[in-house]
Parts: C-alpha cells; structure tokens; sequence
C-alpha cells in the first residue's frame, strides 16, 4: 500500500493549477446566519469550470502524467461531473478522452463533456460494469485510466479546494469550527480535509451522502468498508458510488469526523435557499452538505462553518421541482 496523501501534495497540486481552476468564492448571508444562529459560508464550486470541482482533480492528474502517457490518451467513467472535468482538462491539454457514461445520466452532463471533446460510451449502470468496459479500452488502446476519486493526484487536486476554504475564512478573520463536503466516493471530503487541516488544524470536517447511499458515514462508524444496497435511486445522481475506495476510506479514517446523511427532500429545500438567498444553481449532489447544516446535521448554532457546494449541473426540471419547494 502506498504511503497516503498528504498536505504537501495538496500544496503541489495548488502550484499546477494555478491559473488553470477559477478561486470560488467563499459566501456568507446575514439573513440565513440570523436563521441558524451561526455563521454559515458556502464555497461556491458550481462556479468552478465546468460547473462542478471534478477539474481540480482532473487537470492534476494529467499535470502529473508524462508526455508518454498523455500521447497515449485517458479513458474515466462518471455520471458526469468528473466525466466534464476530465474532458475540459484533456482539452486543455491536447490529450484524447473517453468517457464512459451511464445511459440514465443527465442530458445536460452528456452533452457538456462531449462539447469538451471527448467520446462518450452510454452503458447500463444496472447491468453492466463501468469500470470493465473502461479497464476494455484502456487495454485495447494503451490509455491511461483516470478514476473519479480513489486516486493521490485526484484527491490532492480536489483538497486545492480546502485549501482555499481556509486561507479566505482566515482572511474574513474566522477560524472555522466545521466544513462539510458532498461525498460519492471519498475524494472531495478526503482532500479538502487535507488541504483544510494542513492551515487550520483545530477545524473538522465532515462528508455529507444522500440517505441510502451513505456507505462512507456508515463505514467510519463500523470501522470497515460498507457497501450501498442499491445502485440508483437518489436525487443526488453525482453521489451514488457504491463504496468507499481503497485509498480514500483509510484517508477518511485519519481525517474526517462522522458523516452527514441528508433525505432528497432536505437536499431539495438546500437547492432551494442557495438559489434565494445566494442566488446560486446548485445541483442535488452538490447539495448535501448545505442541507447537513440547513437541518441541524452540521450544528452551525454558536459556531463558523463552511460548507462545499460542489456543483451546479443540474437538469431543469429537477430545478424547478426544488424552486417549487419555496416556502411562503
């Protein structure tokens, strides 16, 4: 077992994507801080290029491989926010990618990571495997296989997240008592905290999943890897990896606290007041932690917290089913 990740890595990726990933802003209303009796900020990542933080890690990845290997090309497999920002990152560097997509993943995701360039192969997450019919074309055509999160380079790319996180809660002159990241497999809650801790150590952090897909808050408390009953079935499309990977749940176990676990309604009421109040789109996924700290989950009473908004590609009708939820 390789040794794992560390702050100093987050540091690394930092330095090769700056100038490449847009600084989110970190955002805080008075309104909603009066409601939880806290201070609540958002790390608005549905900013991020593409729409979502899955390029931070991405474009990490390919900085990291060398010329040999990028000539040959990188094959991934998502639902659809690392499937975009593993397009946008070969893009911008002039490598070929093929992604391998579920058939049922929203239209808007698909059609986004083909406008990047890349191939995409639809395949039946219920009946087939996305990772054998990845593992088919990397062998057929010597690309390298860039996995969406159990990975050094990919979650040390996404913990430049967290590392922002801190550095612009200390220049608002806050130490933050708690941040909350969405989890599917571990590699955005894992890095941030990295990246988190390794400016503020007093701060924890928490993984947010969807109710029935809370494989990573259910393994930190059995203390070994938990797998999800089912494959689909959540709102939160981005969230439904079926268990923790082999790098990121020892990770999770060293870095992060108890995990969050949200209904699709409180995520739909999240989506809702990030909109009204933030004026931000967020989609279900990118939700999660938000709603952990809008239901009580993540006690923000007395306390700072940060939360990720992890992405905002989200398809209309499921937007406008959350707007109708607004409260008179």
């Amino acid at each position: 077992m390789s040794p794992l990740p560390t702050f100093a890595d987050v540091q690394a990726a930092a330095r090769r994507l700056e100038g490449v990933t847009i600084r989110t802003p970190l955002l805080e209303n008075e309104r909603v801080n009066r409601a939880l009796g806290g201070r609540l900020f958002i790390k608005a990542e549905c900013l991020q290029r593409t729409g979502s933080f899955k390029l931070r890690g991405a474009y990490n990845f390919l900085a990291a491989m060398t010329d040999a290997d990028r000539a040959k090309g990188v094959v991934g497999w998502s639902s659809g926010n690392h499937a975009q920002g593993l397009a946008e990152a070969a893009r911008l560097m002039g490598v070929k990618a093929t992604i391998v997509m579920p058939s049922d993943a929203p239209a808007l995701k698909v059609a986004n990571t083909r406008a990047s360039g890349a191939e995409v192969i639809l395949y039946d997450r219920v009946k087939e495997s996305r990772e054998a019919i990845g593992h088919g074309i990397a062998e057929k055509t010597g690309a390298t296989i860039v996995p969406p999160y159990d990975h050094p380079w990919i979650l040390t790319g996404q913990g430049t997240a967290g590392i922002e996180i801190a550095e612009q809660a200390k220049a608002a002159g806050v130490t933050l008592d708690a941040v909350a990241a969405p989890c599917s497999g571990g590699g955005l809650a894992t890095g941030v905290a990295l990246g988190v801790q390794g400016l503020s150590p007093t701060t924890a952090v928490h993984a947010g999943e969807p109710a029935g897909f809370d494989d990573l808050a259910r393994s930190l408390a059995s203390g070994t890897k938990q797998k999800n009953d089912k494959l689909s079935g959540s709102i939160c499309d981005a969230l439904l990896a079926p268990t923790p990977g082999d790098v990121t749940f020892p990770l999770a176990q060293k870095v992060l606290g108890p995990g969050l676990v949200v209904s699709d309604d409180e995520v739909l009421d999240a989506m809702e007041l990030a909109f009204r109040e933030f004026k931000l789109v967020v989609e279900p996924g990118g939700a999660v932690a938000l709603a952990a700290a809008l239901t009580g989950k993540l006690l923000v009473k007395g306390r700072a917290v940060a939360v990720v908004c992890s992405g905002g590609n989200v398809d209309h009708e499921t937007f406008k089913r959350a707007l109708g939820r607004a409260k008179a």
